[in-house]
């Protein structure tokens, strides 16, 4: 049995109004999964734009500006 069939099983044995509830809280999670999408494509796109032409500017520093002096 697949976790959808199990799920509607135990639906249909609690009161419509606890059905309502469920249905109510499967919407929330689908619209929080459907938002994250939408803040990681944000995401994504503001890093690229932020990024953009950096490749062609000088490098400031080396590996060797990063050791550790005593």
């Amino acid at each position: 049995m697949t976790v959808i069939e199990k799920i509607i099983k135990e639906l249909g044995s609690i009161p419509a109004a606890k059905q309502i509830e469920v249905l109510d809280f499967v919407e929330y999670i689908k619209l929080k999964a459907d938002h994250q999408d939408e803040v990681t494509d944000w995401d994504r796109f503001s890093l690229n734009a932020a990024m953009e032409g950096m490749e062609a500017e000088p490098e400031l520093y080396t590996l060797e500006d990063l050791r550790e002096r005593i």
